[in-house]
């Protein structure tokens, strides 16, 4: 089965015939509805015994899917989105139907997951500032073809979020074993994610195989932001700082917040928690490379 998210800012009827001609197997095409509909899908797949499932979507699609599956079965991810983290992260071209290609050899890599409070992630969670940057892309809405801002709008809402409070970050949480910080990045691979072509390797430790890595700075001031966009960019000098918290290849841990604070999986908004018990799912997906 090939599940196709229509609204992905990369995908078009051209492009899904592409890709669709390229994979093995002659695919089945579901377009997804609404929100959730992928993880439903992938739920129709794994009980149909599909022998392959294939995503052409952004990071939101992967993530329902990640969260409808049972490991049974291997997952093609096709960069659909603007940013698609997952399959670059995992070393598939940038172009759909490249990627769809190389999907199609049939080659495997099974990989670790990460949950919050249950629910899965493939890449990245964070709880707080990139939380709350998320947040208010989704508030500049869709284009009228249903897409989401791409690079730019990501940029500019994260020069806007930091500028809105100044620079400042107070320590918010408390990280069971590390300690307190001002707000925790969750990886289960580097890089974190992308700025354009640019790899942003916030846990450069993380490992698809691996438990989760947290980055989680004690506080932060206007001053401290120039070191740390260096770290971001070069994935060195976070892990021995004495003012960031860094835990390596982690099976659980427990974030709690002083209140409540923004929770994003894979790019997705989830809302405020309080609590978040974050945990590792080891060998938990077959993932086509």
């Amino acid at each position: 089965m090939l599940i196709v998210n229509p609204y992905a800012s990369g995908v078009t009827e051209e492009r899904v015939r592409e890709v669709e001609r390229v994979l093995p197997g002659d695919p089945g095409v579901r377009l997804t509805e609404h929100r959730g509909h992928a993880t439903d899908l992938a739920r129709e797949a794994v009980a149909d015994g599909v022998e392959a499932l294939y995503v052409f979507s952004g990071d939101g699609g992967f993530n329902e899917v990640l969260n409808g599956v049972d490991g049974s079965i291997p997952l093609g991810f096709v960069p659909g989105g603007g940013t698609s983290v997952l399959p670059r992260a995992l070393g598939l071209p940038r172009d759909p139907v490249e990627a769809a290609a190389r999907i199609g050899r049939g080659e495997t890599r099974r990989i670790s997951l990460g949950r919050v409070n249950g629910r899965r992630f493939g890449f990245n969670a964070g709880i707080g500032f990139d939380a709350e940057l998320v947040r208010r892309v989704d508030a500049l809405g869709r284009k009228p073809d249903g897409r989401r801002p791409g690079d730019v709008a990501f940029a500019w809402s994260a020069v806007r979020t930091v500028a809105a409070r100044r620079g400042r970050y107070d320590t918010a949480i408390e990280i069971d074993g590390l300690g307190r910080a001002a707000f925790a990045l969750i990886a289960n691979c580097d890089p974190y994610s992308y700025a354009g072509r640019i790899p942003l390797r916030v846990a450069p430790l993380a490992r698809f195989e691996l438990g989760v890595d947290v980055v989680a700075p004690r506080s932060v001031r206007g001053r401290d932001i120039p070191r740390l966009l260096t770290y971001l960019l070069r994935g060195k000098g976070q892990i021995d700082n004495r003012d960031v918290l860094y835990g390596h290849d982690l099976d659980r841990f427990v974030v709690r917040c002083d209140y409540p604070l923004p929770l994003q999986l894979d790019g997705e908004d989830l809302g405020d928690i309080t609590e978040a018990l974050v945990e590792s799912e080891r060998d938990a997906v077959t993932v086509l490379v």
